[in-house]
C-alpha cells in the first residue's frame, strides 16, 4: 500500500511496541530489515528532539492526506429513526393511497409486521424554502430557513432494521459491535489541535441502543475512544480531585505514578495500552483546568442563548449541547457527536415526531446561523441523520384508530451535510413515489462515510489500521465519495 506524499496512512508507531505478529509483518514486506532500521532511527531522533513526541502522543495534530475543507465535524444523531417522508422527503402520493392495503416484499417483513398494513400519509404540511426551493416539513420550520446551506441526500439506504445493528452500521461502518466509531477514525487520522481537551466528544444523556460501543475505539488504541460529557453540574465523573488535594501535590503524585508506569512499560514493551494509559493520565490532569471554562456558558450573550433556544424548556437541553459543540470546535476539538432521541414512532408519528422535532429544530437552526456568522461553517462539517428511515404504512391497529405510525425502513432515509466543503442548496437522489425505497442515485452508508472522510481530508483507502491479520478501514470494502454535494 502506497503512502500519501504528505502524510502516512497510520500514526507513527514505536518499534518497541510491535507484537510478534506485527514484527513478522514488518519483516515480510520485502525490505523489512531496512525499514525496521529506518524506523528505529526515526524513533531515536524523535526522542532526542525537543517538544512533543508523536510516537508518545498519538493524538497530536497531523496533516491530512490532501488539503481538507473541514477541520472539525459536528454529527447530529437523531436516534430512533426519523421519518424521511415526514421531514425532508414529501410523498403526496400517500394521500391518494390512504387506507389501502400495503403489501411489503418478503424481505421487508419484520417483527412489527403483524396483520395487514395500510398506507398512511404524512400528518404534517410541507412548504418550499430558500433559493433552492427545498420542500421541508413544518416540523423543521426553523432549520428550513438554512436550506441554502444544506446538501440533502434523499437516497441513502442501510441494511438493518434493528436499532443497535443499524446504529453500529451508521456510526462504525459495521452492523455489529467491535468496530471503531467514525469519530475515532477521524481522530486516529488527524489527531487534534487542543491537547487539553478530548479530541472526540459525545454529548448525550443515558445510553443509546447498543451502548457506548457506538462511540468506542474498538481495536484502535484507547486514546481514540469518545469521551461522553453529561449535562448538569458534573459533565465528567471524577474529573476534579478532592478539595484537600492541592494541584501541586496532585502533580507530584502523577509524576510518581508515571515513573512507575514507564518502568512497567519498559518491562512490557509489547503492551500498547500502557502508553495510552500514560497519555490519558496527563490529559485528565490538563482537562481539570480546560474543561470548566469550556463548558461554562454563563458568559455567552443572552442573544446567543436565545438563538439556541436556551430560554425555552423544550429546546434548552439540546440547545445547550449545540452551543457546547460550537464552543468545543472553536477550541480545536476534532469531532463532536450530539444525540437526540424520541424518533421511534411506531404508533403515533403526529405527536411522537412533533415532540422529537420541537427539541432539536430551533437549536439546529441556531447552530447553523452561529457557525456561519462566526466564519466557522466553511471549516466545520455538520452532518444530520438517523439510523434508518421509516415505512409508508401503519399497522392494522393504528389504522382502525385513525393514527399515524410507521415501521423501521433501512431501504430509504434522508441525511444532510452542511459546511466544510458541502455545497448548500442541493438535493441528491430520490426515493420511489411512496418513499419505500431509494431508487435513483442510491447512496450506501459506506458512501456517506467515504464522503465525510473526504471532506476532512482523509482518503478512505489510506486511513487503515492493521488488526487481526489485515488492514481495516471505516468503509471496509470501500465506498464512493458523493461528489454531487462537494462545493
Amino acid at each position: 500500500m502506497k503512502s500519501h506524499p504528505n502524510s502516512t496512512p497510520t500514526p507513527p508507531v514505536d518499534a518497541s511496541l510491535l507484537d510478534r505478529r506485527g514484527f513478522i509483518y514488518q519483516l515480510g514486506s520485502g525490505v523489512g530489515a531496512v525499514a525496521l532500521s529506518w524506523l528505529l532511527n526515526q524513533n531515536r531522533a524523535a526522542a532526542a528532539t525537543p517538544g512533543p513526541n508523536p510516537a508518545l502522543n498519538p493524538i497530536l495534530a497531523r496533516p491530512p492526506h490532501f488539503p481538507a475543507r473541514a477541520k472539525s465535524c459536528i454529527f447530529l444523531m437523531m436516534e430512533g429513526g426519523a421519518s424521511h417522508m415526514d421531514t425532508f422527503d414529501p410523498k403526496p402520493k400517500l394521500k391518494e393511497l390512504e387506507g389501502k392495503v400495503f403489501k411489503r416484499d418478503e424481505k421487508q417483513k419484520s417483527n412489527q409486521n403483524n396483520g395487514d398494513r395500510f398506507f398512511t400519509p404524512s400528518p404534517f404540511q410541507f412548504q418550499r424554502y430558500g433559493q433552492c426551493g427545498m420542500d421541508v416539513s413544518e416540523l423543521f420550520r426553523h432549520t428550513a430557513t438554512r436550506v441554502d446551506d444544506l446538501a440533502f441526500i434523499r437516497s441513502v439506504y442501510a441494511q438493518s432494521d434493528n436499532h443497535p445493528a443499524a446504529l453500529f452500521q451508521l456510526l462504525t461502518g459495521q452492523a455489529f459491535q467491535g468496530s471503531p466509531s467514525i469519530g475515532s477514525w477521524v481522530v486516529y487520522g488527524l489527531g487534534t489541535v487542543n491537547q487539553n481537551l478530548p479530541a472526540f466528544i459525545v454529548l448525550r444523556d443515558g445510553q443509546p441502543f447498543g451502548g457506548t460501543a457506538t462511540w468506542g475505539n474498538a481495536y484502535l488504541p484507547t486514546c481514540y475512544h469518545g469521551t461522553q460529557l453529561r449535562s448538569g453540574a458534573i459533565p465528567i465523573l471524577d474529573l476534579q480531585p478532592p478539595e484537600e488535594v492541592e494541584r501541586q501535590r496532585q502533580r507530584e503524585n502523577l509524576d510518581l505514578l508515571q515513573t512507575f508506569n514507564r518502568e512497567h512499560l519498559q518491562r512490557n514493551p509489547t503492551h500498547p495500552d500502557l502508553e495510552a494509559r500514560l497519555a490519558s493520565y496527563e490529559l485528565a490532569f490538563r482537562m481539570q483546568t480546560e474543561v470548566p471554562g469550556t463548558l461554562s456558558i454563563e458568559g455567552e450573550p443572552e442573544s446567543i442563548k436565545k438563538l439556541y433556544g436556551l430560554d425555552q424548556e423544550k429546546t434548552k437541553a439540546f440547545g445547550t449541547r449545540c452551543l457546547l459543540a460550537r464552543r468545543l470546535i472553536e477550541r480545536g476539538v476534532r469531532f463532536v457527536q450530539l444525540w437526540s432521541g424520541g424518533w421511534d414512532s411506531h404508533d403515533d408519528i403526529l405527536h411522537g415526531h412533533r415532540r422529537a422535532a420541537e427539541r432539536v429544530d430551533l437549536p439546529i437552526a441556531g447552530l447553523m446561523q452561529d457557525l456561519k456568522q462566526r466564519g466557522l461553517l466553511d471549516e466545520t462539517l455538520v452532518v444530520w441523520g438517523g439510523e434508518f428511515g421509516r415505512t409508508p404504512d401503519t399497522n392494522e391497529g393504528n389504522h382502525k384508530k385513525n393514527k399515524h405510525g410507521r415501521d423501521h425502513n433501512p431501504g430509504a432515509m434522508t441525511m444532510w451535510f452542511a459546511g466544510g466543503g458541502a455545497a448548500g442548496g442541493r438535493i441528491i437522489g430520490t426515493t420511489d413515489d411512496i418513499g419505500n425505497k431509494a431508487v435513483e442515485n442510491r447512496k450506501s452508508l459506506k458512501d456517506v462515510h467515504a464522503t465525510l472522510l473526504h471532506l476532512m481530508g482523509l482518503d478512505q483507502s489510506k486511513l487503515t489500521f492493521y488488526h487481526a491479520g489485515r488492514f481495516k478501514q471505516l468503509t471496509d470494502t470501500g465506498g464512493e465519495v458523493i461528489r454531487e454535494i462537494l462545493s
